[in-house]
C-alpha cells in the first residue's frame, strides 16, 4: 500500500512488515523462500509451480524444495510476484500480508496465492482469467505487482492480447482481486512496459521498458531492436494519479532498461535502472526544478569472444537490487556469469567492492572463449558447488534483510534460456545458490553447503526464476 491522495500515510500501528528499511534489517533471519518454477518451454507438459525452499541452516531439510504449489494450467510462464500488502502499511493493524500476487507472463493469467494459512505449503486462493483482464482493460502480459493505499493491486502489463507494445499499461485489481480497470489516465500509457517503482514522498512513479511481447516472446533478435520493438525509455508518472509527466530517453547506452528501483529511504529522490543489452546501470534523479534526469553510473564493457553468435558479448544485466540501508547495489551479468557488489554511499559514484563468477558462457568447458587485452584466448574458472557444475548464468537475486546473504537463480525466460544456454539449462534445469556477503569491507563468497538442484524435481528439470520471502524483502516492499 502507499500513501493516500492527501499525502498522508494510510496506516496506524503494527500492520505488515516494518516501520522503516533500517528496522527491517533487524528482522528475523529468513527460513523459507518462495521461487517461481517453470516447465513452459522445456518440453515437459506440466504446469508451472511455486516452490518453497527451506533456507534454515538448522533444519533437516535445509537447501531442499519442501513444497510445490502447482498451478492448474499448462503454459503460463510464472515470472514475477508481489504482495497484497507490504511495509508501506506497517501502521495499519487491519492490513495483512496474506496473498502473493503471481502473474503469468505468457498466458496473462494472475494467480492469487494464500501464504499465511501455511507458509511452508502455500495454496491457490483465486485465479484472475486473461479473458476478463482483456475484456475490461485491453491488457495482457502482466509483470510487476505492487499494492496501493486503497487496497487495490497494480500490475504492469507489457502489451495487448495480440502482443503489441502499444497496448501496454497498468492493471488495477481491487482488494478481492476483481478487475477494476487501468491505473494510468486515458492516453497516458508508456511506449513500452516492464517494471516500475514508486516514491510517494516525491509523488512519482517511474516505469521501465523491455519490449513488444510479439518480439521477446519468440526469442531475442537484434533486428527487432533496430526495428524499434524494444525500449530505451523511462516513463515518469505523477503518483498516485497516473499522469505521464515526462519521458526520459536513455539513448543508445540505455537499451532494454529492465529492473528499476528507487533507494529505500523514502526521502531520497534517486534510483537506478539496469539496461540489459548495453549492460549499463543508469542513475535517475530529481532536479531542482522538479523534473527528472539521468546519467550513466556503471558500465560493463562487452568482451571480445570467439565461437559465439556475435564478435562481442554484452554482460546482459538482467536483475539488480539495493540493500535496505542503501549502502550496496548488487547486479548480475547473465551472459558473462558474474555477480557484482558496489558501494553506493555516494549514489553518483558507485565503487566496485565485490565480484564473483557463478556460471556464464565463458566458464571453462564452454565452447565460447573471450580474447583478453593481449589477444590471448581465455576462459573463467567457476567453482563446483557440492560437486555440481554451475549451469546457465546468474539471473534473479534476492538479499536477506540484514544484507549478509544473497540468493541466486539462473533462469531468465524459457525461450531466452533455450536460445542462449540451450540444452544445458533446459534439459538439466536450474539451481539456486546462496552467496555470503561481507557488509563491512565488501566481498562475495559462495556458501559451499547450499545448492538447490531443480534438475532433480519430481516432474523433471524445472527453470527457477524470482524469489520471495514470506515476510517481504528489499524488492517487494516500499516505504512511505
Amino acid at each position: 500500500m502507499v500513501e493516500g491522495n492527501n499525502g498522508s500515510s494510510c496506516c496506524g500501528k503494527k500492520g505488515p512488515g516494518y516501520a522503516t528499511p533500517i528496522e527491517a534489517m533487524k528482522g528475523p533471519r529468513e527460513s523459507l523462500i518462495y521461487v517461481t518454477c517453470v516447465y513452459n518451454g522445456t518440453g515437459i507438459e506440466k504446469p508451472d509451480y511455486l516452490g518453497t525452499v527451506d533456507v534454515d541452516p538448522d533444519s533437516a531439510t535445509y537447501s531442499q524444495v519442501i513444497h510445490r504449489m502447482r498451478v492448474p494450467h499448462i503454459g503460463d510462464e510464472l515470472h514475477h510476484s508481489g504482495w497484497n500488502s507490504c511495509s508501506s502499511c506497517h501502521g495499519d493493524p487491519s492490513a495483512s500480508r496474506r496473498f502473493l500476487v503471481l502473474p503469468s507472463l505468457l498466458s496473462s493469467r494472475v494467480y492469487i496465492v494464500d501464504t499465511l494459512t501455511d507458509p511452508r505449503a502455500p495454496s491457490l486462493h483465486k485465479a484472475v482469467e486473461p479473458n476478463e483482464i482483456a475484456e475490461k482493460t485491453g491488457l495482457a502480459y502482466p509483470h510487476t505487482s505492487h499494492c496501493l493505499a486503497s487496497g487495490d493491486i497494480m500490475i504492469s502489463c507489457l502489451g495487448d492480447p495480440q502482443g503489441n507494445a502499444k497496448g501496454n499499461g497498468f492493471l488495477l485489481l481491487d482488494s478481492e482481486f476483481n478487475v477494476k480497470g487501468r491505473w494510468e489516465k486515458p492516453g497516458h500509457s508508456p511506449a513500452f512496459g516492464y517494471d516500475y517503482w514508486y516514491q510517494p514522498r516525491h509523488k512519482t512513479m517511474i516505469s521501465s521498458s523491455w519490449g513488444a511481447p510479439c518480439a521477446f516472446s519468440k526469442g531475442f533478435d537484434l533486428q527487432h531492436v533496430k526495428d524499434g520493438l524494444y525500449g530505451r525509455h523511462l516513463s515518469v508518472y505523477s503518483w498516485p494519479d497516473g499522469e505521464l509527466k515526462q519521458t526520459l530517453d536513455l539513448g543508445e547506452s540505455g537499451l532494454l532498461p529492465l529492473e528499476i528501483r528507487f533507494l529505500h529511504d523514502p526521502s531520497k529522490d534517486t534510483g537506478y535502472v539496469g539496461c540489459a543489452l548495453t549492460s549499463n546501470m543508469v542513475r535517475f534523479f530529481k532536479q531542482d526544478d522538479g523534473s527528472w534526469n539521468h546519467e550513466l553510473a556503471i558500465s560493463v564493457e562487452p568482451l571480445k569472444v570467439k565461437n559465439w553468435i556475435l564478435p562481442e558479448m554484452p554482460g546482459l544485466i538482467t536483475d539488480f537490487l539495493i540493500s535496505l540501508d542503501d549502502r550496496f547495489l548488487y547486479f548480475v551479468n547473465w551472459l558473462h556469469g558474474d555477480i557484482r557488489q558496489y558501494n553506493i554511499t555516494d549514489p553518483a559514484k558507485p565503487v566496485l567492492t565485490g565480484q564473483l563468477w557463478v556460471g556464464g558462457l565463458l566458464q571453462k568447458g564452454s565452447d565460447v572463449v573471450y580474447v583478453d587485452g593481449e589477444g590471448k584466448e581465455a576462459q573463467i574458472d567457476v567453482p563446483l558447488v557440492k560437486g555440481n557444475r554451475l549451469r546457465g548464468g546468474p539471473q534473479m537475486i534476492q538479499l536477506s534483510l540484514d544484507g549478509k546473504r544473497l540468493y541466486v537463480t539462473n533462469s531468465l525466460f524459457s525461450v531466452w534460456d533455450n536460445q542462449f544456454y540451450g540444452q544445458d539449462l533446459i534439459k538439466k534445469g536450474s539451481h539456486m545458490l546462496q552467496i555470503d556477503v561481507d557488509t563491512e569491507n565488501g566481498g562475495l563468497a559462495i556458501n559451499p553447503n547450499f545448492f538447490v538442484d531443480f534438475g532433480t524435481e519430481p516432474d523433471g528439470p524445472a527453470l527457477a526464476h524470482e524469489m520471495r520471502y514470506p515476510g517481504g524483502d528489499c524488492t517487494s516492499d516500499i516505504w512511505v
